[in-house]
């Protein structure tokens, strides 16, 4: 099972040193970075990342506060992970529910502690099924499942289905980037795909290839990280002939 992450951290070294132990796991996905308790509350809200790693050697208590009050905006709470480089935060971090506290410099051996224990208590996600695409006081329902992929058309947004059908939605495509289910992963300005309907990625064409009817999307640099995860994702739970 992969996670989703935001890092909360005004030390930009801090920050890659933290994303390069994670990404040695395989096990998380960026969604955002924030310098501060008041850009981390917004992000979290914004991205509803599954974990949130939060160092506190700063202003701890605005941390420990920004915890708090997430209780008056959503129930879908992330976990949280504190890192600081003494022990002085741990039993506040233990009050506010923290669910690990590191310390630094980064254990490996401690951060796959955590991802195990992590396992054993966050349950599989139940992926939304249904989306509702609304037009005035026209309400459409699509099962996710059925949508091989988002098209971007000026100020809204085409519904590509399995059955060559196109639904319209009069938003644009940013609006849905962070509502559909994780499976659909942004791969260019114009395109938001399925993954589960991805059968090949072909980096010297800069294409994805859909398994109906042989589609191909293009994918640009600014989302080549997008693809970089996707392909790991995909090649993990496939059985690859590469030596």
């Amino acid at each position: 099972m992969s996670y989703t992450y935001t890092i909360i951290d005004s030390e930009t070294s801090a920050t890659l040193n933290l994303q390069h132990h994670l990404a040695k796991c395989g096990e998380f996905d960026c969604v955002a970075i924030a310098e501060n308790s008041a850009e981390g509350l917004n992000a979290i809200l914004k991205y509803t990342p599954d974990i949130v790693f939060v160092n506190l050697n700063e202003n701890a208590g605005s941390y420990f506060q920004m915890s708090v009050e997430l209780h008056q905006y959503t129930s879908n709470l992330p976990i949280y992970i504190g890192i600081s480089k003494t022990k002085n935060h741990a039993y506040e971090a233990i009050k506010n529910n923290f669910f690990d506290y590191w310390l630094l410099p980064y254990d490996e051996f401690d951060v796959r502690k955590t991802i195990m224990r992590l396992t054993k208590t966050m349950p599989q996600e139940v992926q939304a099924q249904t989306i509702c695409l609304k037009s005035y006081r026209d309400f459409h329902y699509i099962n996710t499942n059925d949508i091989l992929y988002l098209k971007a058309d000026n100020n809204a947004t085409e519904f590509i289905m399995k059955d060559g059908t196109i639904n319209h939605a009069f938003k644009t495509l940013k609006t849905f980037e962070g509502q559909m289910p994780k499976n659909f992963i942004r791969i260019h300005q114009s395109y938001i795909v399925n993954s589960d309907y991805i059968s090949r990625i072909s980096y010297g064409k800069a294409s994805c290839t859909l398994k109906y009817k042989k589609q191909q999307l293009p994918f640009s640099k600014s989302y080549r990280e997008n693809i970089d995860t996707l392909k790991k994702l995909l090649t993990k739970n496939a059985i690859s002939s590469l030596n």
